[in-house]
């Protein structure tokens, strides 16, 4: 029996890039959209898919963060360290073909932990988006950081869910995929959690030295409560 493996979806900075083969394949978003493919309709609907990522007992009493043309701004307020909001297509590893894919709604809920060392670097990657800086500046700008200590490893338990019925991402998922948790652990460790070995519930693998490693667990319920089965469908991956 194959692994499950996640198709391609966002997660924050070191998601599962498809590489190898397809690198030499037209990309199929090669440059960003305008701008206002990537708004929401409006910052309730957008407050409503953020929160739609974790069980209410969790995103009702976490931030809310939307984005706009300058970038995110907290929406609302809450009280328990989480903060909730919804990724853009950008938060893909730098090798994500879907990098620039305007479709992607990823609805997603940080805890503390994961706020304070993770969150950061995605609402900058998000300010040089806006600002229009190429892929390649941005990672150059993503190491330097990280050299200058601006860019920090994850937090020890930083982890966020991703269990919304609601959000979209990318082709391959085309639609949520599986509700998962992530957890957030610094480049090299994929190995130490075991992660992608065959039978092993932990998914991911370490991607570009700049960015944090992301390693998921396909959970068996969506935010709401209900069931459900989880898709049988594999990605395979390049090197």
């Amino acid at each position: 029996m194959k692994t499950l493996q996640p198709l391609s979806i966002l997660a924050l900075m070191g998601l599962i890039g498809l590489a190898g083969a397809q690198d030499r394949k037209p990309l199929p978003y090669p440059a960003m959209a305008p701008l206002d493919q990537y708004l929401s309709p409006s910052a309730q609907e957008e407050i409503a898919l953020s929160r739609s990522a974790a069980p209410p007992s969790i995103s009702a009493h976490a931030d809310v963060m939307v984005l706009g043309k300058r970038g995110y701004e907290t929406a609302v307020h809450g009280n328990n360290g989480f903060v909730c909001f919804v990724e853009r297509s950008w938060t893909a590893g730098f090798n994500d073909p879907e990098f620039w894919n305007p479709k992607i709604r990823g609805p997603n809920c940080f805890n503390s932990a994961a706020v304070r060392s993770v969150l950061p670097q995605y609402l900058r990657r998000t300010e040089w988006v806006l600002a229009g800086i190429a892929k390649d500046q941005m990672i150059e700008k993503a190491r330097a950081a990280l050299a200058a200590h601006q860019f920090t490893d994850p937090e020890t338990g930083s982890l966020s869910f991703m269990l919304s019925k609601q959000g979209n991402l990318g082709d391959q998922a085309n639609g949520p995929w599986n509700p998962h948790v992530m957890f957030f652990v610094k480049h090299g460790d994929a190995a130490a959690w075991a992660a992608g070995l065959e039978g092993s519930p932990i998914l991911g693998k370490d991607e570009l030295p700049s960015e944090p490693t992301v390693l998921f667990v396909p959970v068996p319920h969506w935010s709401d409560g209900s069931p459900v089965q989880l898709s049988p469908k594999d990605h395979h991956h390049g090197p």
